[in-house]
């Protein structure tokens, strides 16, 4: 008898066990909260992503949301996954929306960072290429940095565009994009609403170029402050394509 009700006790306490595991295995995923009246900024990351490219326009979009009066921009992650993503300096991370399975918010700013293998198997990846061509059809900008102008050029939105690209990578791209005009010697081009830079730590130039862009050189001024980075236009070889 006192054999079977330490049975029926390891029983309880067993299923019990169980069921507390199953259900915080089950919970729900908890998305970003998206400010209404914001652009929504969406950017692209797998595996391999390179943190620079990533963290600048991050930081220089996120920090919109402390300055008055203009339309702030919803910084958050899309990748195919829901599991941790691995940049290719170490840092991991949670994705905020899975693009295969989630219903996303409407994107507004599509920002496509460097990664590891943006010039062989991420361009073999239909999903990924189709995700970009979506986006694009109701985006107002699509911007990458270093490698991610060649996602934007093999989805073909860099078609009959002005662009560049890592600058020890322009002429790989002309070779593999033979049709498209592709420029030295500048930091960022902006044609209609592609922006593509050169990337590393000159993402921050593209991404403040976009915000006095849009919220004039008062604001652009201010975030580069913020970050204390000294932010003067005219000091940035650039070429904008009316």
């Amino acid at each position: 008898m006192k054999n079977t009700v330490l049975l029926l006790l390891t029983f309880i306490l067993f299923s019990c066990s169980n069921h507390k595991t199953d259900k915080t295995y089950q919970s729900k995923k908890e998305f970003p909260e998206l400010i209404e009246d914001r652009y929504n900024v969406a950017f692209l990351i797998m595996d391999g992503t390179f943190n620079t490219e990533l963290t600048a326009p991050f930081d220089i979009f996120q920090h919109t949301i402390y300055r008055e009066n203009i339309k702030a921009m919803n910084v958050f992650t899309v990748a195919n996954t829901d599991k941790t993503i691995t940049t290719f300096e170490g840092i991991r991370m949670l994705p905020d929306f899975n693009y295969l399975k989630d219903s996303l918010p409407k994107i507004d700013i599509l920002v496509v960072p460097s990664a590891e293998h943006h010039l062989d198997s991420d361009l073999e990846n239909e999903a990924l290429i189709n995700f970009v061509k979506q986006v694009d059809k109701e985006a107002i900008y699509v911007t990458s940095h270093c490698d991610g102008a060649f996602v934007l050029a093999k989805a073909g939105l860099l078609n009959n565009k002005v662009s560049t690209t890592f600058p020890s990578d322009i002429d790989k791209m002309r070779t593999m994009f033979p049709d498209l005009d592709i420029r030295k010697e500048v930091l960022f081009v902006h044609d209609h609403k592609y922006i593509t830079s050169a990337g590393g730590a000159k993402s921050f130039e593209a991404a403040l170029y976009l915000c006095e862009f849009l919220y004039g050189k008062e604001i652009a001024q201010s975030l580069a402050g913020g970050l204390v980075i000294d932010w003067n236009l005219d000091n940035v070889p650039h070429l904008i394509i009316e």
